[in-house]
């Protein structure tokens, strides 16, 4: 059975991880607006830099909890038939052992660089604005996907969804497009569809089955169940 698993910030949330629509997910007062667009950073580079900086640096204080493990639980078993899909920039995934992730919206450990287009794994800071590994330019901003900007690997994450006989989403409003539309694209493709989600979500009505409550408790049954 190959499985497709789209994860949100839900999941990362109980570790710690603090979401953007959350009400305290302003830092210093910001919007989304004024640190998540191309015209953000092209007004306050500084600004936008600080907080990327900021939230990279609180990384590390995070670890991953059940419902990563329990995923990568489900990829040591059924290896290649599981894709994992995360709107998530953080890598607990991988921290959790995962290796089959997608980050269709960039990741916070990665520089992209406006100039030559080169992405480079990154921990440190960009405020101080480092030269480019690749060029030498100063032109490294987060590799981040911001409002306005086109998700990463929709090409392969829609042939997964094509060629998928499950998708499981866990830990996401169901509010912000393409990804809303997985469920959607799943079914039609002939997929059986599952939500995991701490409420219902806005696109709970197009899912097949829904359970809500704790993604570190239902990741783990769900996937217990799967794997008998």
């Amino acid at each position: 059975m190959r499985i497709v698993v789209l994860t949100g910030a839900g999941i990362s949330a109980e570790s710690g991880v603090p979401t953007f629509r959350d009400a305290d997910g302003l830092w210093e007062g910001h919007r989304v607006e004024d640190v998540a667009t191309p015209e953000a950073y092209d007004r306050q580079p500084t600004t936008v830099h600080r907080f990327y900086d900021a939230r990279r640096e609180a990384l590390s204080g995070v670890a991953p909890n059940p419902a990563h493990e329990a995923l990568a639980r489900l990829e040591e078993a059924v290896g290649d038939d599981l894709l994992v899909v995360t709107q998530n920039i953080d890598d607990l995934h991988e921290r959790a052992g995962s290796t089959r992730v997608l980050h269709m919206h960039g990741e916070l450990l990665s520089a992209l660089c406006r100039s030559c287009g080169g992405r480079f794994p990154w921990t440190g800071e960009l405020g101080d604005f480092p030269p480019c590994p690749g060029c030498g330019t100063t032109e490294l901003r987060p590799d981040v996907v911001w409002f306005g900007e086109i998700p990463y690997d929709l090409d392969r994450i829609f042939l997964a969804l094509e060629r998928a006989d499950l998708f499981v989403s866990i830990g996401t409003s169901g509010a912000v497009y393409p990804a809303a539309g997985f469920v959607q694209a799943a079914a039609t493709y002939g997929a059986r569809t599952l939500e995991l989600n701490l409420v219902p979500s806005e696109g709970t009505a197009w899912f097949d089955e829904a359970r809500h409550g704790p993604a570190g408790e239902l990741v783990p049954a769900w996937v217990n169940e799967l794997l008998g």
